[in-house]
Parts: C-alpha cells; structure tokens; sequence
C-alpha cells in the first residue's frame, strides 16, 4: 500500500508541474511583460554562470583529448582526435554537461530564494501591492534560463574545443590552426543547432521545477532547505530523462 501511495503522490506531482508549467509558458506569451526584471534575471543566470561554464568546458576538453589519445593511438588514427572531440562536444556532451551545471547553480539558487520569499511572506505582499508574483518572480526566472542556456552551451561547446587543443599541443605541439581546420571540417550546421535548441527545453524543465518546489514551499527553514534540494535532483534527473527522448526524437525525425 505505500508503495502504491508513494507511486500516486509522485504521479500527482509530475501533474502538478505540467500544470504549473503550462501556466508559466501562457503567462510568458500576455502581456504587461516584466523586461527589466528578465534582464537582470539574464544577468544571473547567464552571466554569473560563464566562469563556471567556461572553466568546466576547458576541463572537461582537456580530460576527454586524454582518453581520446589514448584510443585513437591504438588504431594511428591521431589525426582525427580534433574531429572525434568536437562532434562528441557539440552534439551531446556540451549541451549535457551546461544543463547539469546550471542546474547544480542556478536550480537550487532559484528553489531557495523562491521558497524563502514564500515562507516569510513577501509573495502575500507583492500580491497586497497589486503586483502579480507569478509573472514577476517565476515567469521571469523560467524565460530567463530558456535565453541564457542556449548560449552557455555555446561556451562550453568552443571551451572544450580551447581545452581539446590546449591538450593536444602540449602533447604533440599540434598547431591551431591545424587543430580546428580538423575539428569543423568534421562538423555540419546540423551537428550544432539541432543540440543547443534543445536546451531551450532544458531551460524550461531547470526553470519551472525550481520556481515549482519554490513558490509551492512549506514549513519554514525546512522547506527552503527542501526546496533548494529538490530542485537540483529533480531538475537533473527529469534533464537526463528528457535528453534521451530528444535525441531518440532527433534520430527519428533528422536521420545523419
């Protein structure tokens, strides 16, 4: 019996979030329209994250040029280290990876801050000030992670190319130039719009459970602490869950 209670509960949940996050796209399209508040929430989201980005995008270059290496020399296929690093980059790992990373950053800084606006009572008060807290303190947060993280993969994808190369010099001073004519030579426009448009759902899935598990919170400290959490395990297993079917979805519909 708990294990069927605990089952309708979750199922309950995930329809309490679609619910919630049909609200969120309706209201995104109605005007009046927060500009101000988007922006600064941009700033946040996006800007405040890039060295995270960058610094995880060169990292993660440099330890997959590693493992690359040591795969390619067993088959005298080094020349197309470059090639294997930016089409396993730009078509799932970078797009994977700043999802993740947002979500570890931004996710629980939005549970949190939410949660704890609604546990102290200043949602009740925008609403007593005729300001729709919906629309200023979630809307604003869910557009703003759809914006930004496109572009943030976008960073870490050209980081981890920096990183890739940065590798590779070091260990057979391979050239710039050499190493990037060979990693876009490999790439077609394809291999990189089709995965950064899809984080604009990853934005959406980060931004709406963690304004969710925020706006919905309960019992004080504790729920602040319950939201924050739950917004980066939520957030990080429905994203890995929703890339499988995106890329299953792509393969279908655009055939390599």
């Amino acid at each position: 019996m708990t294990l069927f209670s605990t089952l309708g509960s979750s199922v309950e949940k995930m329809g309490e979030v679609g619910v919630f996050t049909g609200r969120v796209l309706r209201a995104s399209i109605k005007r009046p329209f927060e500009w101000q508040e988007i922006v600064q929430q941009i700033h946040e989201v996006g800007v405040r994250s890039l060295p995270l980005i960058a610094a995880s995008g060169v990292a993660l270059g440099v330890v997959m040029s590693f493992h690359t290496r040591s795969s390619m020399v067993r088959f005298g296929a080094e020349s197309m280290i470059p090639a294997v690093l930016a089409i396993a980059i730009f078509r799932e790992i970078g797009p994977l990876v700043a999802g993740l990373l947002l979500a570890g950053r931004v996710g629980a800084g939005i549970g949190a801050q939410i949660a704890g606006m609604r546990v102290t009572e200043q949602i009740d008060a925008l609403e007593a000030l005729a300001i729709d807290s919906f629309k200023y303190l979630v809307v604003t947060r869910v557009l703003a992670c759809i914006i930004a993280l496109p572009v943030l993969t976008t960073v870490i994808d050209f980081a981890g190319l920096i990183g890739g190369f940065l590798s590779e010099n070091a260990i057979s001073d391979t050239s710039f130039r050499y190493f990037f004519n060979r990693a876009f030579a490999s790439l077609d426009w394809t291999d990189y719009i089709q995965p950064t448009l899809k984080t604009t759902a990853f934005g959406l899935i980060i931004g709406s459970i963690s304004s969710y598990l925020g706006y919905t919170a309960t019992q004080g400290a504790t729920g602040v602490g319950r939201a924050s959490t739950g917004s980066v395990v939520y957030s990080s297993l429905v994203l890995i869950l929703t890339n499988i079917l995106l890329v299953k979805f792509t393969e279908f519909w655009f055939p390599q």
